[in-house]
Order: C-alpha cells, then structure tokens, then sequence
C-alpha cells in the first residue's frame, strides 16, 4: 500500500473525518458501480449497499490490518452487504410500490424520465438497458459478483478471488458460467426470428 494511504487510514483511524472522506473519495465510484451491477434487480439497493459500505467501513477501519489494498478490502465489505441484503430480500416477499394512477384510475408504478435523446435511440436504449438488467437479475448472486468485479471493474481474478475469499479456479468457473448464462439469455431475447 502506498506511503499516502497508510497515513491517511492512520489519520482516518485517530477520528480525522477529512481524511477518511479523501479516502472515501478515491473509492467511491468504483465501489457505487459494483453496488449497481450486483443489485441489478433492485436498483435502490445499490444505493443503500453503497452508504452501508462507508458506514462499515468507518466503524471497522481501526481493524482494517492492511494486509490488502484498502480499495479490496471495501470490495470485500461491498460483497459481503450485497449477499446479505440478497439472502435477506430472497427471504421476504416483495411488494412493488404503485403510486400514480393510469386514465382508469388503475395504480401503476411511476415513471422517471430521462434526458430525452431521440425516440427510436432511447428505445433501443431502454431494451438494451433492461436485457442487461434483467439479465443480471436472473444471474445467481455468486455468480453476479464474480462476473461485476472481473467484467465490470477490471479486477484479476487474483483479486476477485481475494475479495470474495475464493480460489482462482473458483473464480474462472464461475466468471465463466456466469459468462453463458448472460450470452444464452441475450441469445434468446435478441436473436432474428426464423423466417
């Protein structure tokens, strides 16, 4: 770990906010986009999965040893939320929340629109969006995270593996299971109907 980071995490651990924000500033968009992929299913997810991170994170920095890279370490804080919070939403059912009425009066849910690119784009858009998300949901958890970390951040597979307390082989297997799962779906949902 380098010179800089070893003083700020000491700093941080002695009650220095400002040098944990400037920790948390260099990880923060690495460990949101992981929260993301991972809580593909339910998007607010990432969002709580991202605070709970920096929160655990402040509370557990003075037994963070530095046997690792900080920004692995958060992963690992990251990944262990992410599974927790999957096992605990797979064990209570989930109700969607209605809030506008259609012209019938029915409840539906509300709709968020976006910065307005053109009609035709932002279709092709929205169903490549929802395929992925979709896609990514369907994806067992295990396999969501390993295929986040490698195909999404970039991380090694030494890494992943570190992370996620796995072997290498682990990883691979299940970085590439993950990997046909995503191309069969994509197969079926977008390929051209026989003529």
């Amino acid at each position: 770990m380098e010179e800089r980071a070893v003083k700020l995490i000491e700093r941080a651990r002695n009650g220095d906010a400002a040098a944990f924000d400037t920790l948390i500033r260099s990880h923060q968009d690495a460990i949101y986009r992981m929260a993301r992929h991972v809580c593909a299913a339910a998007p607010g997810e990432a969002d709580d999965v991202f605070q709970d991170t920096f929160v655990t994170a402040f509370k557990k920095l003075k037994k963070f040893r530095g046997d690792s890279d900080l920004k692995t370490w958060l992963y690992r804080v990251a990944s262990n939320l992410c599974l927790m919070r999957y096992r605990k939403k797979a064990a209570r059912p989930e109700v969607p929340i209605l809030d506008r009425p259609d012209d019938e009066g029915n409840l539906r849910p509300a709709d968020f629109p976006d910065a307005a690119p053109a009609p035709e784009e932002a279709a092709r858009r929205k169903e490549l969006t929802d395929a992925v998300a979709s896609a990514l949901a369907e994806l067992p958890v295990d396999f969501r995270l390993v295929l986040t970390l490698r195909d999404v951040e970039g991380l090694s597979a030494e890494e992943t593996a570190k992370i996620l307390k796995l072997t290498v082989p682990a990883v691979k297997s299940r970085l590439h299971r993950g990997r046909l799962f995503l191309r069969d779906r994509f197969q079926a949902r977008f390929a051209p109907e026989p003529a």
